[in-house]
Protein backbone atom coordinates (compact mmCIF):
# COMPACT_ATOMS: atom_id res chain seq x y z
CA UNK A 1 0.00 0.00 0.00
CA UNK A 2 1.41 3.11 -1.09
CA UNK A 3 0.34 6.77 0.59
CA UNK A 4 -0.13 9.53 -0.82
CA UNK A 5 2.32 12.41 0.33
CA UNK A 6 -0.50 14.30 1.78
CA UNK A 7 -0.84 11.52 4.16
CA UNK A 8 2.58 10.80 4.39
CA UNK A 9 2.91 14.49 5.60
CA UNK A 10 0.05 14.15 7.94
CA UNK A 11 1.13 11.09 9.76
CA UNK A 12 4.93 12.48 9.78
CA UNK A 13 3.54 15.64 11.51
CA UNK A 14 1.47 13.52 14.41
CA UNK A 15 4.31 11.45 15.13
CA UNK A 16 6.79 14.44 15.63
CA UNK A 17 3.69 16.01 17.42
CA UNK A 18 3.38 12.78 19.70
CA UNK A 19 7.25 12.76 19.90
CA UNK A 20 7.21 16.17 21.30
CA UNK A 21 4.45 15.80 23.49
CA UNK A 22 5.70 12.79 25.34
CA UNK A 23 9.08 14.55 26.29
CA UNK A 24 6.90 17.49 27.58
CA UNK A 25 5.27 14.72 29.82
CA UNK A 26 8.27 13.44 30.96
CA UNK A 27 9.07 13.72 34.86
CA UNK A 28 12.07 16.54 35.54
CA UNK A 29 14.08 15.64 38.00
CA UNK A 30 13.94 18.31 40.93
CA UNK A 31 17.89 19.94 41.91
CA UNK A 32 19.30 18.13 44.11
CA UNK A 33 18.94 20.28 47.86
CA UNK A 34 22.07 22.11 49.03
CA UNK A 35 23.80 20.65 51.80
CA UNK A 36 23.18 22.54 54.83
CA UNK A 37 25.86 24.87 56.07
CA UNK A 38 28.66 23.75 58.62
CA UNK A 39 29.41 25.42 61.84
CA UNK A 40 32.84 25.61 60.53
CA UNK A 41 31.26 27.59 57.16
CA UNK A 42 29.02 29.97 59.90
CA UNK A 43 31.92 30.40 62.05
CA UNK A 44 34.24 31.47 59.01
CA UNK A 45 32.10 33.74 57.45
CA UNK A 46 31.11 35.51 61.34
CA UNK A 47 34.91 35.76 61.39
CA UNK A 48 35.39 37.36 58.18
CA UNK A 49 32.65 39.64 59.01
CA UNK A 50 34.37 40.51 62.90
CA UNK A 51 37.56 41.29 61.05
CA UNK A 52 36.00 43.69 58.97
CA UNK A 53 34.46 45.36 61.99
CA UNK A 54 30.94 44.53 60.82
CA UNK A 55 30.10 43.07 64.83
CA UNK A 56 26.41 42.82 64.66
CA UNK A 57 26.57 41.11 60.98
CA UNK A 58 28.77 38.10 62.62
CA UNK A 59 26.76 38.46 65.85
CA UNK A 60 24.05 37.47 63.70
CA UNK A 61 26.04 34.41 61.84
CA UNK A 62 27.17 33.06 65.46
CA UNK A 63 23.47 32.85 66.45
CA UNK A 64 22.85 31.22 62.62
CA UNK A 65 25.56 28.95 63.85
CA UNK A 66 24.14 28.80 67.26
CA UNK A 67 20.46 27.93 65.86
CA UNK A 68 21.41 25.05 63.41
CA UNK A 69 24.32 23.75 65.95
CA UNK A 70 22.53 24.09 69.33
CA UNK A 71 24.54 21.52 71.46
CA UNK A 72 28.03 23.82 70.19
CA UNK A 73 28.86 26.13 72.70
CA UNK A 74 31.50 27.92 70.21
CA UNK A 75 29.23 30.46 68.41
CA UNK A 76 28.03 31.57 71.73
CA UNK A 77 31.69 32.41 73.39
CA UNK A 78 31.96 34.44 70.46
CA UNK A 79 29.44 36.46 71.06
CA UNK A 80 29.95 37.00 74.69
CA UNK A 81 33.34 37.80 74.21
CA UNK A 82 32.10 40.50 71.30
CA UNK A 83 29.57 41.76 73.90
CA UNK A 84 32.19 42.27 76.44
CA UNK A 85 34.98 43.62 74.59
CA UNK A 86 32.13 46.62 73.54
CA UNK A 87 31.26 46.86 77.24
CA UNK A 88 27.57 45.50 76.64
CA UNK A 89 28.38 43.68 79.81
CA UNK A 90 24.69 42.17 81.01
CA UNK A 91 24.66 40.97 77.47
CA UNK A 92 27.65 39.30 77.60
CA UNK A 93 27.14 37.70 80.87
CA UNK A 94 23.60 36.56 79.31
CA UNK A 95 25.45 34.19 76.57
CA UNK A 96 28.11 33.53 78.99
CA UNK A 97 25.62 31.56 80.50
CA UNK A 98 24.45 29.94 77.59
CA UNK A 99 28.22 28.40 76.98
CA UNK A 100 27.92 27.19 80.45
CA UNK A 101 24.49 25.48 79.84
CA UNK A 102 26.64 23.28 77.26
CA UNK A 103 30.12 23.46 79.44
CA UNK A 104 29.61 24.40 82.86
CA UNK A 105 33.30 24.25 83.58
CA UNK A 106 34.22 26.37 80.73
CA UNK A 107 36.74 29.04 82.33
CA UNK A 108 36.41 31.99 79.46
CA UNK A 109 32.63 31.58 80.12
CA UNK A 110 33.09 31.97 84.33
CA UNK A 111 35.44 34.89 83.11
CA UNK A 112 33.56 36.85 81.50
CA UNK A 113 30.37 36.41 84.03
CA UNK A 114 32.64 37.14 87.00
CA UNK A 115 34.36 40.39 85.43
CA UNK A 116 30.92 41.75 83.68
CA UNK A 117 29.31 41.35 86.87
CA UNK A 118 31.54 43.52 88.91
CA UNK A 119 31.83 46.18 86.44
CA UNK A 120 28.54 46.66 86.65
CA UNK A 121 28.20 46.41 90.27
CA UNK A 122 30.99 49.08 90.41
CA UNK A 123 28.91 50.95 87.85
CA UNK A 124 25.74 50.59 89.81
CA UNK A 125 27.92 51.55 93.07
CA UNK A 126 29.66 54.51 91.30
CA UNK A 127 25.24 56.06 90.42
CA UNK A 128 24.05 55.63 93.29
CA UNK A 129 27.09 56.84 95.15
CA UNK A 130 26.70 59.93 92.77
CA UNK A 131 22.98 59.71 93.60
CA UNK A 132 23.89 60.09 97.67
CA UNK A 133 21.39 57.29 97.87
CA UNK A 134 23.75 54.18 99.41
CA UNK A 135 22.35 54.00 102.70
CA UNK A 136 21.01 51.08 104.78
CA UNK A 137 20.42 47.76 104.05
CA UNK A 138 21.99 48.30 100.46
CA UNK A 139 25.03 50.03 102.21
CA UNK A 140 25.49 47.34 104.84
CA UNK A 141 24.93 44.67 101.40
CA UNK A 142 27.40 46.46 99.32
CA UNK A 143 29.94 46.54 102.49
CA UNK A 144 29.26 42.80 102.92
CA UNK A 145 30.23 41.75 99.36
CA UNK A 146 32.83 44.09 99.11
CA UNK A 147 34.71 41.98 102.17
CA UNK A 148 33.61 38.74 100.56
CA UNK A 149 35.09 39.84 97.71
CA UNK A 150 38.45 41.11 99.34
CA UNK A 151 39.06 38.06 101.41
CA UNK A 152 38.39 36.25 97.66
CA UNK A 153 41.12 37.97 96.09
CA UNK A 154 43.43 38.61 99.35
CA UNK A 155 43.67 41.79 99.39
CA UNK A 156 42.64 44.22 102.18
CA UNK A 157 41.61 47.29 100.02
CA UNK A 158 39.61 46.78 96.65
CA UNK A 159 40.33 50.48 95.52
CA UNK A 160 42.70 51.63 96.66
CA UNK A 161 42.39 55.67 98.37
CA UNK A 162 44.12 57.88 95.80
CA UNK A 163 46.90 59.94 97.15
CA UNK A 164 46.94 63.07 98.82
CA UNK A 165 46.88 66.41 97.14
CA UNK A 166 50.75 67.12 96.94
CA UNK A 167 51.55 70.88 98.98
CA UNK A 168 52.78 73.49 96.67
CA UNK A 169 56.19 74.56 97.76
CA UNK A 170 56.52 77.72 98.91
CA UNK A 171 59.68 79.57 97.51
CA UNK A 172 62.30 80.59 100.37
CA UNK A 173 62.34 84.76 100.34
CA UNK A 174 64.74 86.87 98.52
CA UNK A 175 67.80 88.55 100.16
CA UNK A 176 65.91 91.76 99.50
CA UNK A 177 62.20 90.27 100.64
CA UNK A 178 64.50 89.18 104.25
CA UNK A 179 65.01 92.92 104.30
CA UNK A 180 62.00 94.65 103.98
CA UNK A 181 60.25 92.37 106.29
CA UNK A 182 63.65 93.36 108.72
CA UNK A 183 62.66 97.10 108.65
CA UNK A 184 59.08 97.06 108.24
CA UNK A 185 59.28 95.06 111.57
CA UNK A 186 61.30 97.93 113.08
CA UNK A 187 59.47 100.67 111.76
CA UNK A 188 56.52 99.19 113.62
CA UNK A 189 57.82 99.39 116.67
CA UNK A 190 59.66 102.62 117.71
CA UNK A 191 61.77 100.74 120.77
CA UNK A 192 62.78 98.33 118.52
CA UNK A 193 66.53 99.93 118.20
CA UNK A 194 66.15 100.33 121.87
CA UNK A 195 66.34 97.05 122.69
Amino acid sequence: MTLSPSLRRLMGGALCALALSACSTAPVKPPAPAAPPTLADFMGKAAAADSAGQKEAAIALWRQAAGAYPADKDPWIKIAQTRYDAGQYGEAIVNAEEVKVRDPNDQLANSIIAISGLRLSIRALSDLRSQNNLSGSLRTESQDLAKLLRESLGEQVLIPPPPPPRKAATPAPTRSARKGAKQAAESADPFGALK
